[in-house]
């Protein structure tokens, strides 16, 4: 076997294992010769494992991805998000059947492949690193109609019919949603009390019901590939859930995911551009004070994730810097929150 990639025991050992899973999944004769190349592990991903690497074929090359669970869980049975990566999978398959860019499915990974959970995917043409997108002058045109494309490609998200997502889905509706994250402030001894500040405000306003929708749970600059022309896949899926739509709206505007932009969608754009977008698949538009609320919760979830992290590090689960990087930041999302609280500006 051949494996074009750097050094190492372990890297190699996943070249041969994924040649074998690619393999399994087609024809002899189709895949005589072929070879993995180019096996690198990309950064970014604190939840997950992702590896970039090709599929050659005599002189066809097919650009994939491998996404998997970290190094600690990788057994068929644990669950690093909301979802099982093989319930990830398909829930992609779903999404791109209703118009949602996203990457195509290749191959769902088995316990017989020993590579642990996950999947492999195309590899799409593009980039995701927000400072990239937000600065660099071939991303200008892209950012323009960016804001836009999100509004309908959250749309078309939302519109999916429930019947046709995978089963088990997890429901964050109403009171559910507010329930997890009082049991969770109150497992790390509500150590941030400010964090419960932003969680009776939100239970002080409830918002007017709305039919359930999937909820993508994540979707933010830098889980957004995106060209010169603009959005190309949605990546990422393993918060979604069931719950308010407009949740998924709030989070792309929070301050966190600007990344220091004045452009509250994303750093990108405008809520003129977003909900424009959202209204063309959707024929609706929610008010800016739906946006303001879901932004609150968005800070809300950024400040239990960094308090999470925090006490990772502190307790020895992870001494990790990046554990320790991120659990500094509760700080920003307790000072996002009591702006937020502050008054109606979003």
């Amino acid at each position: 076997m051949i494996v074009e990639t750097r050094t190492g025991t372990l890297v190699e050992a996943m070249a041969e294992g994924l040649q074998v899973a690619l393999l399994s999944a087609e024809k002899a004769a189709s895949a005589n010769g072929a070879r993995i190349a180019s096996l690198t592990r990309l950064s970014g991903g604190a939840n997950m494992e992702t590896w970039s690497f090709d599929w050659v074929k005599a002189s066809d090359i097919e650009p994939l991805i491998l996404r998997r669970s970290p190094g600690e869980a990788r057994d068929f049975e644990h669950t690093v998000g909301e979802l099982m990566l093989k319930d990830e999978a398909a829930l992609i398959d779903v999404a791109g059947r209703y118009g949602v860019p996203v990457p195509a499915v290749r191959l769902v990974l088995r316990p017989e492949h020993a590579l642990g959970q996950g999947y492999i995917m195309s590899r799409e043409r593009g980039e995701a690193l927000p400072f990239r997108l937000l600065a660099d002058d071939c991303y200008r045109d892209a950012r323009e109609g960016l804001a836009f494309q999100c509004g309908q490609t959250l749309g078309r998200i939302h519109k999916i019919p429930l019947e046709a997502l995978p089963v088990g889905l997890s429901d964050h509706s109403g009171e559910l949603l507010f329930k997890r994250a009082q049991d969770m402030l109150d497992a790390h001894g509500n150590l941030a009390p400010v964090l419960q500040l932003g969680l009776n405000w939100l239970r002080d306003r409830p918002r007017r019901e709305v039919p359930r929708t999937l909820v993508h749970g994540d979707f933010r600059n830098g889980n957004l590939l995106v060209d010169e022309a603009g959005l190309v896949a949605v990546l990422d899926w393993e918060l979604a859930h069931l719950g308010n739509p407009v949740q998924d709206l709030g989070y792309l505007c929070a301050n966190v995911w600007r990344f220091g932009s004045p452009k509250p969608v994303g750093g990108f754009g405008d809520y003129a551009d977003l909900l424009a977008g959202y209204k063309s698949v959707t024929g609706i538009a929610p008010p800016l004070a739906d946006i303001h609320y879901w932004q609150v919760h968005a800070a809300l979830s950024w400040g239990m994730v960094c308090l999470r992290m925090l006490e990772m590090y502190r307790n020895g689960e992870d001494s990790s810097l990046e554990r320790a990087a991120v659990g500094r930041r509760l700080s920003e999302a307790e000072i996002d929150l009591l702006l937020l609280m502050e008054g109606d500006c979003v």
